[in-house]
Parts: structure tokens; C-alpha cells; sequence
């Protein structure tokens, strides 16, 4: 290195502020090549911390959705229940129509079947098929009492010759000698009953909406997929910001030491030539282009650091949040078993409810059954009274010619005895034979002793012929069921 003319040895001084800008601009990147190692080691531990934190949400989250599976399916086993519980009381509905209506058509056609005035007595209180009792707990279908059968109640009553003229507008029917209290108590209870069972079930009406909307409200509160960005892409953004950072550093420590031995050359006497200062000055002006470089690389390092710091509090969050699904589940879990157990025990009630309407159907088909057979035997007595009128008048006819027929005998006879007394009397001793003076008995039909003669009611002839039209169609229906 040559020795500067005279007058540049006041530029030497200069030096010192390059070594001391190269030393400022040294200390800087080491400080932010430090703080970015600092940021790259501390992202290295984010990155762990968020896949932790990452693994336990996705870990908790699909837990939970296996739960909600089998709560769905709780609901769906509830709603499942509900719903045979639903069809066994539409079917008891359908029967119990079927079989109410029955019981009207039966209690209508009783009361189309006229009662002539002479079949029942004129009290008030007396029934036709016997006293009106209430319904008893033991049997359930004594409306009437069957052990007095319809006839009993035509034996002492007395002849009515005035029915065919009779208005039957004010004639009863056979459905004024029914119970309809009795009737019509078996009917409220079973409505009541009904009632009560519908009650029952609305206790768990909603219980499978309930579920849906519990499931529904902790499905939404579960993260719909994971922010969490990728490690990978975040580690590898920051290894090449790392990279150039270190060789600017480098860069930075080989020019001050270049720049310090310069000085210590220059201060032990060596004069540096024009060329070698401005290659100094040269490399000193591209120190502020290389410290933006180190700043903007330092500033990506954190930026991708603050993007591990947010996916981080967003994962704590997350399962901060999970911690709560968590308590909201354990919750739905003991609400779920109550429901199973009220919608056991409301099964339960309702099929010993549903076992005692069943009973109470069989009531009403007994009533059924029972009107129809006294409607039957009603119609036979008709016939049967028609039929002992019959009887009754050639019985009566016979006796009629008997009783003639012996009063001619007896006239003729005592025509005879007169004749032979008055020509041979008078040639007897009066003491032979008196018995020849006696007339010829005379004799008279009457009932046999303790008996009484029979009375039977006017049936009308069109009413006798309608039972027996109506009873002939029931012997072919039956005859064409047994058939089939």
C-alpha cells in the first residue's frame, strides 16, 4: 500500500466512522439474527404446543360425535317406542269404534221394536228384561237382570183387547227397558280412561325434539374443521429468511472485521490509497440496504411466529370450548336417562291402562251380544205368544164343542129317562132301584184345580209377521256363516 501525498492525510479519520458504522450496523443483525433465532426456536415449540392442542380437539370432537350417535339413537329408540305405543292406541281406537257403534246400531234398533202395552205391567219401576241394575264390578253387563226372562213379565198381566186400536205413538220400545245410566257410565269411564292415557303419553311428547335439538346445539358448537394452518409450510417460510439472515450476518461480521484491522493498519501508520476508500465507503453505503433486508427478513420469521401464536390461542380456545361441550354432554347424558326411564314407566302405565280399556271393550261387546240376544228372544216371543194363541184358541174350541157336545148328551139323556119313567116308573115298587128317578149328571170343563185360565197380550198381526220375516233373515245369515 503506497503512501498518500501529504494532503490526504486528513481523510484518515474517516475511517474510524466506517468501522464505527460497520460495528452499529454488526451489532444490529446480531440482534435481530438473535431475536429471529429466538422466534424460530420459540415457533418450533408453538408448532408442537398447536399440534398438541390441534390433536386433543380433533380427539374430544370426534368422541363427542360418537356420543351424538348413540344419543340420535336414544332419540330415535324413544320416537320408535312412541310410535308402536301410537299404533297399539290407533288399533284399540279402531276397535273401540267398531264396537261403540255397535252398541248404538243395537240401542237404535231396540228402540225401533214396539212394546205392545200388554207385554209389561203399568208400574213404572218394572222392566222388561228385569230390574234395572247398575253395572257391577264383578261381571261388568248387568244392565238387566237375565235370570227373569222376558216372559216372566207377560205371565200375570192381563189381556189387552184394546191394542190393535191402541196409539203406538205412546207405545214403549224395547230400549226403554234398558239401563242407559248403566250404559252410559261404562261409556264415560271408558272415555275418561281414554283421556287419561293420551295425558299420559303427552308427558313424552317431546322428548324425541328435545334430543334433536340438544344434539343439534352441541354438533354447532364443535369446530366445523380445523384452522389450524400447516406447520410445515410455516417452519420451511421461516428456514429461508433464517438462511439469508445468517449470511448477511456473516456478511456484516466479515466487513467490520475488515474494517477494524483497516483501522488498527491505519492508526499503526499505514496510509490507504483513493481506490481503497472508496472500496470502503462502497461497502459501508450497502450496509443500510443490507439491515432493511435483516429487518424484513426478521419481520417475516415473526410474522410467521405470530401465525403459530394465533393458531395456538385459537386452539386453546377451541378446547376451552370442548371443555364446555364436554360439560353440556355429560349433562344431556343424565338427561337422557331420565327420559328412558319416564318413557319406560309411561310405557308401563299406558299398557296396564290400555289392558284395562281392552276390558272394558269386552263390556261393551258383552252389551252388545246381550242386546241383540234379548232383541232376539223378544222377536221369539212374539212368535211364541202368537204361537200359544194359537194353542190357546184350539184348546178353547175343543173345550167349546166338548161342553156343547155333553150338554146335547145330557138333554137327550134326560129325554130318555123322562120317557122310560113316565111309562115304567109307575109299575116299580118305589123301593127297588130309586137311583132310576135320578136326572143325568151334568157336566162342566174347567181348569184343573190350583190353575188358572190363561191370559196372553194382543200381538198385532203386522208386528208378529215383521219378527218373523226378521228372524227368518237371521237364520239364513247364520246359515250362510256356518256354511262359509
Amino acid at each position: 500500500m503506497a503512501s498518500p501525498p501529504p494532503g490526504q492525510q486528513t481523510e484518515q479519520p474517516h475511517l474510524v466512522s466506517l468501522v464505527l458504522q460497520s460495528k452499529k450496523a454488526l451489532q444490529h443483525g446480531q440482534q435481530l439474527c438473535s431475536k429471529a433465532n429466538s422466534l424460530s426456536n420459540a415457533s418450533a415449540q408453538c408448532s408442537v404446543d398447536v399440534l398438541t392442542l390441534d390433536a386433543k380437539v380433533k380427539w374430544i370432537t370426534e368422541a363427542v360425535l360418537e356420543q351424538l350417535k348413540l344419543a340420535a339413537n336414544v332419540a330415535k329408540s324413544i320416537e320408535h317406542k312412541r310410535a308402536q305405543l301410537d299404533k297399539q292406541v290407533k288399533g284399540w281406537d279402531v276397535v273401540r269404534s267398531q264396537r261403540t257403534e255397535a252398541l248404538d246400531n243395537i240401542l237404535e234398533s231396540l228402540g225401533a221394536q214396539l212394546v205392545p202395552p200388554g207385554f209389561h205391567q203399568t208400574s213404572s219401576g218394572s222392566s222388561l228384561f228385569g230390574s234395572q241394575h247398575s253395572i257391577d264390578g264383578k261381571n261388568g253387563n248387568a244392565v238387566f237382570n237375565a235370570q227373569q226372562s222376558p216372559s216372566a213379565t207377560v205371565r200375570d198381566n192381563p189381556f189387552d183387547r184394546h191394542s190393535k186400536n191402541a196409539d203406538r205413538t205412546k207405545w214403549k220400545t224395547l230400549r226403554d227397558f234398558v239401563d242407559e245410566s248403566a250404559i252410559e257410565n261404562v261409556l264415560d269411564t271408558l272415555e275418561s280412561d281414554r283421556i287419561r292415557l293420551d295425558d299420559i303419553m303427552a308427558s313424552t311428547y317431546d322428548y324425541p325434539e328435545t334430543l334433536s335439538a340438544a344434539i343439534s346445539s352441541i354438533c354447532e358448537s364443535l369446530p366445523s374443521s380445523s384452522n389450524v394452518p400447516s406447520i410445515e409450510d410455516i417452519l420451511n417460510a421461516q428456514q429461508q429468511p433464517s438462511e439469508l439472515m445468517a449470511r448477511h450476518l456473516s456478511s456484516l461480521t466479515s466487513h467490520y472485521e475488515q474494517m477494524a484491522d483497516a483501522l488498527k493498519e491505519s492508526e499503526a501508520g499505514e496510509i490507504f490509497g483513493e481506490e481503497d476508500l472508496q472500496d470502503m465507503n462502497r461497502d459501508t453505503e450497502e450496509l443500510p440496504s443490507i439491515m432493511a433486508e435483516l429487518e424484513e427478513q426478521a419481520l417475516s420469521i415473526e410474522d410467521t411466529h405470530q401465525q403459530l401464536v394465533t393458531a395456538k390461542t385459537a386452539a386453546q380456545e377451541r378446547l376451552a370450548t370442548q371443555s364446555m361441550t364436554l360439560d353440556n354432554l355429560d349433562e344431556l347424558g343424565e338427561i337422557m336417562s331420565d327420559m328412558l326411564q319416564k318413557q319406560q314407566d309411561v310405557e308401563n302405565e299406558c299398557q296396564e291402562l290400555l289392558d284395562g280399556l281392552q276390558e272394558r271393550l269386552l263390556i261393551v261387546e258383552d252389551l252388545h251380544h246381550r242386546f241383540i240376544q234379548y232383541q232376539t228372544s223378544f222377536k221369539k216371543l212374539l212368535v211364541e205368544i202368537g204361537r200359544r194363541r194359537h194353542y190357546k184358541e184350539a184348546v178353547e174350541k175343543v173345550v167349546e164343542g166338548m161342553i156343547l157336545q155333553l150338554k146335547t148328551m145330557t138333554e137327550e139323556e134326560r129325554w130318555v129317562r123322562e120317557h122310560f119313567n113316565a111309562e115304567h116308573g109307575q109299575h116299580i115298587p118305589e123301593d127297588i132301584c130309586l137311583c132310576i128317578e135320578n136326572p143325568p149328571t151334568r157336566w162342566e170343563v174347567v181348569p184343573r184345580e190350583g190353575d188358572v185360565r190363561e191370559s196372553l197380550p194382543e200381538v198385532a198381526s203386522d208386528l208378529l209377521t215383521q219378527a218373523e220375516e226378521k228372524l227368518a233373515a237371521v237364520d239364513v245369515s247364520s246359515a250362510g256363516t256356518e256354511s262359509v
